[in-house]
């Protein structure tokens, strides 16, 4: 018998009230094929969020369901306590994808605990507190990674464990850099970097920095600025982690991960991971350099994290991605879509920038005429999109409203026009 209890109700009486919902009338979603999914009332939707980016590939693609399947009629946990071929296969992969030396994985269950972990491998090494991140940021929920939150509306409590500085340089048409050409802003945020160094009491453990910031509206700094960063870092003996939990797998089309646009001094000391690599499932991981990993003079376990049946799915999601060149098909087709949307804007005066790489393009947008965030039309825009078929993320700091575009890699030409033509017709039901 069906619980006559509407869902968004019985959501509301055992959750937590800061478990956010999209849209007026949340929606709950059944099943998805490819690039689309379908609710509960049977609408069916384009999707260009793909569960917060974490729907990398396609939707119920059958290499992974077949993966998952087989893998869960055979074991589906034992822990890191025993051998474990797939958490080995795919590690394997991921440390030779990495471009680190000599690299180590750990496998986690999300890009929180990933963060996490970085956070105190970087501490430990390191012996200090102290930790470089940029403002606008973001790297999960856990009390170590909201306090290097640099995300007012995601950072909610400043009781942290550890000593915080934050960068200027994440943020390319905002801010007191805002005006300078790529050379000068670059040069303008290294100043910075030099100065906060200054403030810092000895030794500084680690710089995280998300190569195109996420949840805070897909923003990003020229290319080459975080190796530029590196030099100043590496005469510090400060590592470098690169939160790769949103550009990782080739999102960004012109590189399989976001650091390789900044790469003229080598590789991070320790990358993250997360989100698409599972395609649904709970996978997060770091890599870094031996000596890094290592460092760590305990006993440690994880219990989930490396699960047989979340490695499985992995693996065959990394195979399909490489196999495929879905790299390639988010340069093109993401290509394509970001010429689309600009062409949009120079017709709705409410956007403010189109901005991206690849498959993760964002939207700004204000109020006509200024640099003012206006919340209420990305609001706007996100319900009449879902009412057109088309679902999409939202974004933003603490003065900015965007939305996030992140579609399945696998989308096609065809898709990437329909989702567009569903978005055009949602901002201009705002003017």
């Amino acid at each position: 018998m069906t619980n006559p209890i509407p869902l968004r109700s019985r959501h509301q009486a055992v959750l937590p009230d800061w478990l956010a919902l999209y849209y007026d009338r949340p929606i709950e979603l059944t099943h998805g094929e490819g690039r689309h999914v379908w609710d509960a009332d049977g609408n069916r939707y384009l999707d260009f969020f793909g569960g917060i980016l974490t729907t990398m590939t396609a939707h119920a693609l059958p290499e992974v369901t077949k993966a998952v399947s087989e893998q869960a009629g055979r074991l589906i946990h034992s822990s890191t306590l025993y051998l474990n071929r797939p958490m080995i296969e795919l590690a394997e992969r991921i440390a030779a994808l990495s471009g680190i030396p000599e690299a180590r994985v750990f496998f986690t269950t999300s890009g929180t605990e990933a963060n996490d972990t970085a956070l105190l491998l970087a501490t430990a090494y390191r012996r200090s507190n102290q930790i470089l991140a940029m403002r606008n940021s973001y790297h999960g929920r856990s009390f170590s990674t909201v306090s290097i939150t640099g995300n007012r509306g995601w950072s909610p409590t400043s009781l942290s464990p550890l000593q915080t500085y934050y960068v200027h340089g994440a943020v390319r048409t905002r801010g007191p850099f805002a005006h300078l050409d790529d050379t000068a802003f670059t040069a303008a945020a290294v100043a910075d970097l030099e100065d906060v160094l200054g403030q810092a009491r000895g030794g500084v453990a680690a710089l995280i920095a998300e190569p195109i910031q996420g949840v805070g509206g897909f923003t990003a700094p020229p290319d080459g600025l975080y190796g530029a960063f590196r030099e100043v870092l590496d005469r510090h003996g400060i590592l470098w982690i690169s939160d790769e939990v949103q550009t990782g797998w080739g999102r960004t089309g012109d590189n399989f991960w976001g650091w390789q646009a900044h790469g003229r001094s080598g590789p991070p000391d320790i990358l993250t991971f997360a989100k698409g690599i599972g395609n649904g499932m709970s996978i997060g991981g770091v890599v870094a350099r031996a000596e890094i990993m290592n460092c760590i003079d305990t006993n440690s376990i994880s219990t989930f994290g490396g699960s047989p049946v979340t490695m499985a799915a992995g693996v065959a999601n990394l195979a399909y991605l490489l196999e495929h060149d879905l790299q390639g098909n988010a340069r093109r087709v993401g290509g394509l879509l970001l010429e689309r949307l600009r062409a949009i804007a120079a017709t709705v005066p409410a956007v403010r920038e189109v901005r991206g790489r690849g498959l993760m393009a964002g939207l700004e947008l204000t109020k006509p005429g200024t640099d003012e965030a206006d919340p209420g039309a990305a609001a706007a825009v996100l319900e009449a999109a879902r009412e057109g078929g088309l679902l999409l993320g939202k974004g933003g700091g603490h003065d900015t409203s965007v939305l996030r575009i992140a579609p399945p890699l696998s989308l096609t030409v065809a898709e990437a026009e329909e989702g567009a033509e569903i978005l055009e017709r949602a901002l201009h039901s705002i003017v």
